[in-house]
């Protein structure tokens, strides 16, 4: 059961020690891959128990993932990537799109809610295992309105840095609230909803996120023309830094036109696993 935190627990370890690794492999001049064997071991696992919980997670070999995980990973999806005008249609400010088996269905509040700082607006928090490491989920009655993770600057600050974003709203801890929502979004099946709190811009830029398909990728100067702003780059980086719910409004799917992976708010690490996985189940399902 790839859904047990458990099991979430065990990918977000297996995640850091492919990342040490392939950084010590880096440093010493040798071959990037960890074997299975190893791997497993690091973990507390044999090699046929953790090959079974890893590929029903991501679909493939832990071997053949860490190819994923190269530093060319955002070169190669960016120079095969779908062009943004080609893989949704205008939603205007509220619509819905299937990721796989995922499907999303979001809303965006009024102006005046984001220029208030959500006075009057009740958001229910809490905290769960992810397969990125621990992460923290704050919602509306209608959905999802921020999704962070902390393992690069840690709970208390990634707490901080998300409630900074409604400072007027009421907290709630509530995370059964969330459940279901956010299972969703970690098993990437079944429904999940989401509310959009940003200002006019911002979330033009957010909806042209939701219709980068999982598997694919796009660059930032493209959102800019996407959104009929081709000369605001810039803005469009600012407003993608800001996006409040990861994974599910996929800022980690814009590059830089370079091919670099540019920022990311939680930590380039998070961003290179999470766009390795849907690489990686985009070729799995292929096949």
């Amino acid at each position: 059961m790839t859904d047990d935190p458990y099991h979430y627990r065990v990918i977000a370890r297996a995640l850091a020690e492919i990342d040490r690794a392939q950084a010590e492999a880096r440093a010493d001049g040798r071959p990037l891959a960890i074997s299975l064997t190893d791997l497993a071991g690091r973990l507390g696992f044999s090699a046929a128990h953790f090959q079974r919980i890893f590929t029903a997670w991501v679909g493939i070999s832990p071997k053949r993932y860490q190819q994923y995980l190269s530093l060319d990973l955002a070169r190669e999806m960016l120079a095969r990537r779908v062009p943004l005008e080609a893989v949704a249609a205008e939603a205007g400010l509220s619509g819905s799109s299937r990721l796989h088996d995922l499907f999303l269905t979001w809303e965006a509040m009024t102006p005046g809610a984001f220029a208030t700082g959500a006075e009057g607006l009740t958001i229910r928090w809490g905290r769960f295992e992810s397969p990125f490491g621990q992460a923290l989920a704050f919602g509306t009655e209608r959905g999802l309105c921020g999704l962070a993770f902390s393992a690069e600057m840690g709970d208390e600050a990634a707490f901080a840095d998300m409630a900074a974003r409604w400072p007027a709203a009421r907290l709630i801890e509530a995370p059964e609230a969330l459940a279901p929502w956010v299972r969703a979004a970690f098993e990437g099946r079944g429904e999940a909803r989401l509310t959009l709190i940003g200002a006019p811009f911002q979330i033009k830029v957010w909806e042209a996120l939701l219709a980068i398909p999982s598997g694919e990728v796009t660059t930032y100067s493209d959102i800019a023309t996407r959104i009929g702003a081709p000369r605001a780059v810039r803005a469009v980086g600012t407003a993608v830094g800001r996006n409040p719910i990861s994974l599910l409004i996929p800022c980690h799917r814009a590059l830089r036109k370079s091919g670099g992976l540019g920022g990311y708010h939680w930590g380039l690490g998070v961003k290179r696993a999470m766009l390795a996985r849907e690489a990686a189940r985009a070729e799995a399902g292929a096949h």
